[in-house]
């Protein structure tokens, strides 16, 4: 068959020819339930989490910062109101400190004032609140501290596990877990509290920590290191009580402010504020993707009920405490060992809930005390001292 060479010669003619590439557009993104089953959630470390918000809001720790502070400054006036070279002539601690020189070892443990300076500061007694009703102690119980050893191994817990909490759920949620707290711990205490003095700094920091373990539990799968971040949490908490069991500090406010810490963080640290993909590192279904595990997070931690009974909850423990309170309800009478919770006997000093009282006997330039209850006496090269002081030193003797 022969072939028409001009026909040929216009069937490969390049003007002629066209060149047509169909493009099929890509088919829509398909995310299945079965896919979504094998992808892993993203991983954050609790205490160091490189997911966190953005580098430039890292520094947004300023409201622990500023209760930090406060804290320090609250201490620094009350040994300046102490002052202990003058009011005990010289019979101090650390005497090089000069008016900032602490009590006796055997007076407070802990390197801090004396009970009445603490008195005068707004610690608790009994006495203030069913006899005198002092109630604005309430206010300045959980901003005191027994001593110097008492200030830095609770701010730096503070430190340690605040300034987390407010990076990774912001300085609203933060402030408020530890105001709530550190109001409801003192409830608490005031419940609990004998006739010796004591102050309650701890509760805000176990409000703190009852959060932080809270927000542990309920973010427990998303957490890389969680056994570590619990052990931190239980060894902090422990620390902290074993301390609250030396003279002038107040366990029961940490009692109070832990669990009212810890529903508290039920209903606001839901999940920590996860910080996004780059623009440049997305692929093709990475909207898909964020967007499913930011809607399973929603689902998994967005808890209605767990939260309206953590509220609940809290609601009638802080209605409770208070009125408790208002009314003048001392829960030793019901609880004869809680204590013991408080506070463990020593040489040094008693866990009595009992006035001590002391006889003075002046002579030669020289003041005797002796304890009523059991005979000890103590002789004073002076005479001159205020009955605040005279109380002080009885209440030493006396243990």
């Amino acid at each position: 068959m022969a072939v028409d060479p001009l026909k040929l010669s216009m069937a490969f003619d390049p003007s002629k020819l066209q060149t047509q590439i169909d493009i099929k557009p890509p088919p829509p993104p398909f995310f299945t339930e079965s896919a979504a089953e094998t992808l892993q959630e993203p991983k954050l470390s609790f205490f160091a989490s490189r997911y966190r918000r953005p580098r430039r809001r890292r520094a947004d720790t300023w409201l622990i910062s500023l209760f930090v502070i406060l804290h320090v400054v609250a201490f620094m006036a009350t040994m300046v109101v102490n002052d202990c070279w003058s009011k005990s002539h010289g019979d101090c601690a650390l005497k090089a400190f000069g008016r900032l020189s602490f009590q006796p070892l055997s007076e407070n443990p802990l390197l801090g004032p004396s009970a009445s300076t603490l008195d005068e500061m707004g610690a608790l007694r009994r006495t203030f609140l069913s006899e005198n009703h002092q109630t604005w102690r309430l206010f300045t119980f959980p901003c005191l501290h027994a001593g110097a050893i008492h200030l830095v191994i609770n701010l730096s817990c503070v430190i340690f596990v605040g300034i987390h909490l407010e990076q990774e759920f912001g300085p609203i949620m933060a402030g408020l877990i530890y105001i709530l707290s550190a109001f409801v711990g003192t409830l608490v205490a005031a419940l609990f509290v004998e006739k010796r003095p004591s102050v309650g700094s701890s509760g805000a920091l176990f409000g703190l920590l009852g959060a932080t373990l809270s927000a542990l539990i309920q973010n427990w799968e998303m957490y890389t290191n969680k056994f570590t971040a619990l052990a931190s949490v239980i060894f902090v908490s422990i620390g902290n009580f074993l301390l609250g069991l030396l003279p002038y500090v107040d366990n029961f406010s940490s009692i109070g402010g832990f669990i009212s810490g810890f529903l508290l963080g039920s209903v606001f640290l839901s999940s920590p504020k996860v910080k996004e993909v780059a623009q440049d590192k997305g692929g093709l279904m990475d909207y898909d993707l964020k967007s499913y595990i930011k809607s399973r997070l929603r689902q998994k931690l967005d808890r209605p009920v767990y939260r309206s009974v953590s509220i609940l909850l809290f609601g009638l423990m802080l209605a409770g405490c208070l009125v408790g309170v208002l009314q003048g309800i001392n829960m030793n009478q019901y609880c004869g060992w809680c204590r013991y919770a408080d506070c463990v006997p020593s040489k040094s000093w008693s866990c009595r809930d009992t006035e001590n009282y002391c006889e003075t006997m002046a002579s030669n330039e020289q003041l005797t005390l002796t304890c009523m209850a059991n005979g000890n006496f103590r002789v004073l090269p002076f005479t001159n001292i205020s009955q605040a002081r005279t109380n002080d030193l009885c209440s030493v003797i006396c243990s």
